[in-house]
């Protein structure tokens, strides 16, 4: 499985737009930033003083006690009361345009070629499923187990080999993303997944 380093060049022959200035941080901020927004649930959810369940009497009599006025048992300031300002249902979602997110996906792929972290290979196969084959292609071509893979698909074999090496991850060339593209110290590319993600970046 021979391995060389995606240069600027070469990216440029495979036609892909490299962006060789530092324009155009925001637009990964803003893509990455959307990306993990997108992911929360905004389930949390706590009580408020009113939905409480618990009587709504008078704890005690307002005068005569000696103790502080109370008028019911769901207080915030009581052990089983309401929260106040606490977390509600909400949605976290932000939306990007397209172009945008095709702006960001051209700008991280770019970073990462011009800092030499881009590998290219012809394919990217395990014969048989087995993590200690999978982790010795990966040392083939990198001695950085935080490594992502890009192609335009995978065998099953190849997917149930990388499943256990939590560092290494497998993804299409039709899915990856700005974020994952920043995320690992390594990429490694084959040459279809290469022509796909130019493919993606030219529409």
């Amino acid at each position: 499985m021979a391995a060389k380093v995606l240069t600027v060049e070469a990216a440029k022959a495979a036609k892909i737009e490299v962006v060789e200035n530092g324009k155009y941080s925001q637009v990964i901020h803003d893509t990455v930033t959307a990306l993990r927004a997108n992911r929360r649930s905004g389930t949390a959810s706590v009580k408020t003083k009113a939905t409480v369940n618990g009587s709504g009497a008078k704890p005690w009599r307002q005068k005569g006690t000696g103790r502080a006025r109370a008028g019911y048992k769901s207080s915030p300031v009581w052990v089983g009361g309401g929260v106040v300002f606490g977390p509600h249902p909400r949605d976290y979602s932000k939306k990007v345009a397209k172009s945008v997110k095709k702006l960001a996906l051209r700008k991280a792929l770019s970073e990462r070629i011009k800092s030499g972290d881009v590998f290219i290979v012809d394919e990217f196969a395990i014969k048989e499923p087995k993590t200690k084959q999978f982790a010795a292609a990966i040392a083939l071509i990198t001695e950085e187990p935080k490594t992502l893979v890009v192609s335009a698909a995978f065998d099953k074999n190849t997917y149930l080999s990388a499943r256990n090496v939590q560092p290494a991850q497998l993804i299409t060339a039709s899915e990856v993303n700005t974020e994952q593209l920043l995320n690992f110290r390594k990429i490694v590319i084959t040459n279809d997944g290469l022509a796909q993600i130019a493919d993606r970046l030219a529409k």
